[in-house]
């Protein structure tokens, strides 16, 4: 249940929900797989290294006690000695103990991943208070804890009882034999007793992975309300976007009203529509549209193109066409080319005629617009 709504938690936690839990180190994890992984490997590095780290520590215990009586007399010397030996033995231990570390990462790894966190080790002072620790001991978690350490001590007792029944003719044996034999046979008695023992914890371990993935799960769920929250935060509040929108249309339109200016002609619906056009006729592309507009808009751009003396032609089939089919900055579509190229033929001659004085041409009328556009 969530805290302080009376939801449950049905709803599986969001990729948002994921990522901030593993970024506080809450990601699922198995002490049991950790253990039986690196105890088995362990196992098997010793049945691969053992013999080497005894011949090569007996070898360092060797040289370390042929010392002389002045060696022993001089104090300098002893520790000069014990520093050697020491550095020794753990040099020749460095790649047993580096194959320990990569097993003791490989488990966390395999289940959620490598994630390291200071959060998870940040001081909390809840984590002192006794009453929430009883409340994880009494909890299903500590149920589940204290029915593993059982399962592990009844296992790892009935196959050491196994394990010294089947040996017990072996393990009496070494009585009879020298004592190098007797030591090197204990070593591999002990060594496949060991992974034997080891392996035993796998079953343990196949049956804690599901419940610790299940737990860390059924931790992230989430309620309706807490997902709409966070839709909500993510992709942010609906009066906060419509406030967004708004602006960005009215600095998209200043933009437009800026490149009326700059128009060859505004063909208009008359009143409904208006579409500014401009040509390059220097260029080899289509004329685009650079600024339009419906009711209010239209408008507008009617009353900027007036105070520029750009030249307004009223066309409704074509102004409908060209507001609907073509985006701002646009070339128009090539079923509209000859219509737009009698109105651009109209403004050229108009405003030839009015540089030169002559009698102005009468707009154009019934331009060839397709009836798909109409």
């Amino acid at each position: 249940m969530s805290q302080g709504s009376g939801e449950e938690r049905t709803e599986e936690p969001t990729p948002k929900r994921l990522r901030e839990a593993k970024e506080k180190g809450q990601v699922p994890r198995s002490r049991e797989l950790n253990g039986t992984i690196v105890l088995i490997v362990a196992a098997v590095g010793l049945m691969l290294l053992g013999s080497v780290l005894v011949d090569d520590l007996a070898q360092i215990m060797r040289d370390a006690l042929s010392i002389s009586r002045d060696e022993v007399r001089d104090p300098v010397v002893l520790v000069q000695q014990l520093g050697s030996v020491v550095g020794k033995a753990l040099w020749l231990l460095t790649p047993f103990m580096a194959l320990l570390v990569l097993a003791a990462m490989s488990g966390p790894v395999s289940m959620g991943g490598f994630s390291f966190s200071t959060k998870a080790i940040a001081f909390k002072a809840e984590k002192l208070n006794p009453i929430k620790g009883l409340g994880r001991i009494f909890s299903a978690k500590g149920l589940m804890e204290l029915l593993k350490t059982v399962a592990k001590f009844m296992l790892v007792a009935v196959v050491s009882a196994l394990l010294l029944w089947s040996l017990r003719m072996e393990l009496l044996s070494l009585a009879y034999e020298s004592l190098g034999q007797a030591l090197r046979h204990a070593g591999t008695l002990f060594v496949w007793a060991f992974l034997a023992l080891s392996s035993v914890l796998i079953l343990v371990a196949a049956i804690d992975v599901p419940f610790q993935l299940y737990q860390h799960k059924k931790q992230l769920k989430m309620t309706l309300k807490e997902i709409k929250d966070e839709a909500k935060e993510t992709e942010g509040r609906p009066e906060v976007k419509g406030k967004i929108r708004a602006l960005q249309r009215e600095m998209s339109q200043r933009r437009m009203m800026e490149e009326v200016p700059t128009a060859d002609v505004v063909v208009t619906n008359p009143t409904h529509y208006a579409v500014a056009l401009r040509y390059d006729r220097t260029g080899s592309g289509a004329p685009r549209v650079i600024a339009k507009g419906a009711d209010l808009i239209a408008m507008r751009i009617r009353e900027i193109a007036s105070s520029h003396d750009i030249t307004i032609v009223s066309a409704p089939p074509l102004a409908r066409a060209l507001y609907a089919t073509t985006e701002l900055d646009q070339e128009i579509p090539a079923e509209l080319y000859v219509a737009v190229a009698h109105i651009l033929a109209y403004v050229y001659q108009l405003d030839a005629a009015r540089s030169q004085g002559g009698a102005e041409p009468s707009a154009p009328t019934d331009l060839p617009v397709p009836d798909e556009f109409k």
